[in-house]
């Protein structure tokens, strides 16, 4: 038996107005190739680069809000490899000391420890033309501001690692640093995997790379894949090299691209354009007290002060309607019922209660009065949704008693949680049993 051994880099593009490095646009979502370009993020001899101090507040901000720690002492460093999309021959990244490290994610399956957030440049675009046999690069994307977080190899499975990536974009999205659309390539993940036998403690020696992932589900496929194709390979008795794979969506493979390289490799030295920074206290403070309430401790306190299932909440913030259910908590309507209300609302509905929370949980009232106080308006109601259900009463006459929760929750969807269950059972079981 083994056991995968997951890291994961995850890359997330910075939605600042211009570039890393120089005053280039940065929107260049379907911009023609090749316009959003000037000599520094082009590469040309002599141009010096100019950091974005917005980007370095975003990734630094990011940090804070993952619980990292900052450097006080940062700088950037110049990462060299060769590829046609890399004008320079080199990157400007970070290395030793980045701007963020050591932080934690809290996740059911396991906690995940952040070892650094970094900032960097992207890389230009290349893109092969199969009918030619030839590759055009499209330098538009070639100096975008791109955070990078690197994770510890904790991750525990495919679905561990799902997990982490969506918590990572749900939070980038809600401080604002980024639009986090991976369709238009805001964000990639890159797992690194290996395997050993289960029990052993001991990272193994070799690791697996998977290139710019752009989608949760390819990313849980493509681990999923890599796991089962390395477990083969060692029980066949063969070693792993340490390597860099793609993954083909259509094939649902993994392929090789080449070698992976060592961190000497890259021959990592300090960016000698830019200078040092050297950050105080209080710029640090100042981060900090223009940080907003984070996710978990706007659920914490929604979920202590109302006591509503945390799972729902966290749901309604993760698609961005828990301020309409506080609408409707503030015209008195219960926390519970609010959440169910906004949680199962057509926009039709949710545009009503925007536009006017007050009238809204005041025909709310007057309809929960009516159905709780007159037992016509629910036996009406309940024989509606048996004649509607004619399967559910056979299965109930055939010993499965279960069918009557099921009628009833359909009874408490349609009146909104507003009939007393006790009397809707009983009507229930009267009206089958006939």
């Amino acid at each position: 038996m083994f056991d995968p051994v997951i890291g994961l880099e995850i890359h997330i593009q910075l939605n600042t107005k211009r570039k890393m490095f120089c005053n280039c646009d940065n929107n260049i979502w379907k911009a023609e190739p090749n316009t959003h370009v000037c000599p520094v993020c082009l590469g040309l001899p002599g141009a010096l680069p100019v950091p974005n101090d917005a980007a370095i507040k975003k990734c630094q901000t990011f940090g804070l809000a993952l619980g990292c720690k900052l450097n006080a002492d940062s700088n950037f460093d110049r990462k060299h490899y060769f590829y046609p999309d890399l004008p320079k021959g080199y990157q400007i990244s970070q290395y030793k000391k980045p701007f963020c490290y050591d932080g934690v994610v809290s996740l059911p399956e396991g906690n995940i420890q952040i070892v650094r957030i970094h900032l960097e440049e992207d890389t230009a675009k290349s893109i092969h033309d199969t009918k030619t046999n030839s590759t055009l690069i499209d330098h538009n994307k070639s100096g975008v501001p791109l955070v990078e977080i690197v994770t510890a190899p904790q991750i525990k499975s495919a679905n561990h690692a799902w997990e982490f990536a969506k918590k990572i974009a749900e939070l980038a999205e809600f401080i604002g640093i980024s639009n986090v659309e991976m369709a238009q390539g805001n964000l990639r993940v890159e797992p690194s995997i290996s395997v050993r036998k289960k029990g052993e403690t001991k990272l193994p020696n070799y690791k697996v790379e998977i290139k710019n992932i752009n989608s949760f589900k390819f990313m849980k496929d493509a681990i999923d894949y890599e796991v089962k194709r390395q477990i083969k390979e060692i029980k066949g008795g063969n070693k792993i090299p340490q390597q860099t794979r793609g993954w083909d969506e259509k094939k649902k493979i993994t392929f090789k691209q080449r070698l992976k390289e060592e961190e000497n490799e890259y021959r990592y030295f300090p960016e000698p354009d830019i200078p040092p920074f050297n950050f105080t206290d209080a710029y640090f403070k100042e981060l900090k007290s223009n940080l907003p309430k984070l996710p978990k401790e706007i659920i914490k306190e929604f979920v202590e002060k109302h006591k509503v299932s945390r799972f729902k909440v966290e749901e309604l913030l993760r698609v961005g309607r828990l301020d309409e259910a506080n609408l409707l908590v503030n015209q008195g309507v219960s926390a519970k019922e609010s959440v169910n209300i906004i949680l199962s609302a057509t926009e039709n509905i949710r545009a009503s209660i925007k536009a006017n929370p007050k009238a809204f949980a005041k025909k709310l009232k007057q309809e929960k009065a009516e159905v709780v106080g007159n037992k016509d308006v629910l036996l009406e109601i309940v024989k509606n949704i048996i004649s509607k259900n004619p399967k559910s009463v056979e299965d109930y006459k055939n010993g499965n008693e279960n069918t009557i929760n099921f009628l009833l929750g359909q009874v408490m969807k349609q009146t909104r949680g507003k009939a007393d269950a006790g009397v809707a059972r009983k009507l229930i079981l009267d009206q089958v049993s006939k």
